[in-house]
């Protein structure tokens, strides 16, 4: 009688072991901080041998970015035919995002830590807010092309003024409106119609 065949290990555990260790990393953010969690940590509570975890991260910075980018939606760059149509979708994404128990979590863990360790605030940097910065833009650089403001706007300047103001909003609440209107009304500041 033969034996029965097992399935050789592969892709599928890999895939596995890879989703417990990301939600390891955020259940135990949220819990305790980034500070106060460890890969052994993250090890037992994934149930997998530290090792594994090296074999894909370099180190907890790196793991905890890569953590917090796969609960986030794909992020899309919106093309709705008109700039302010555009950055509504975006303000309206970055909204659904950050007001959520682990969105305002990652925002204090993200100012915290990055302020104080250069190698987390590379690799967020690196692997979160670059890629939106160059979304932002390509939405402007279509604006351009329509004439909706000036052809010499610098984009990545005013994604970084909006970032910081985006921040800035949700950690003092500095105005009664919603934080939505309150983006909103900055960039209209920032940008000018082309004169004609």
């Amino acid at each position: 009688m033969s034996k029965p065949v097992k399935s050789p290990p592969g892709r599928p555990r890999s895939a596995q072991s890879h989703q417990a260790i990301l939600q390891a990393a955020l259940e135990l953010l949220a819990e305790v901080g980034f500070e106060r969690m460890s890969i052994d940590a993250i090890a037992a509570r994934a149930g997998v041998g530290k090792p594994t975890i090296y074999r894909r991260y370099k180190s907890k910075e790196e793991l905890v970015a890569d953590a917090i980018e796969s609960c986030r939606q794909e992020y899309v760059v919106p093309d709705t035919g008109s700039l302010w149509g555009d950055i509504d979708a975006l303000i309206n994404s970055a909204a659904q995002i950050t007001f959520t128990p682990l969105g305002r979590q990652t925002v204090a863990m993200m100012i915290s830590t990055a302020s104080s360790n250069p190698q987390f605030a590379q690799v967020y940097w690196t692997k979160y807010l670059q890629p939106r910065r160059q979304a932002f833009a390509v939405v402007f650089e279509r604006a351009k092309s329509r004439n909706e403001i000036q052809a010499d706007l610098d984009s990545d300047l005013v994604f970084d003024l909006i970032s910081g103001i985006m921040l800035y909003a949700l950690v003092f609440q500095a105005t009664t409106e919603p934080w939505e209107a309150y983006i909103r009304r900055t960039l209209h500041l920032l940008l000018r119609e082309p004169s004609s």
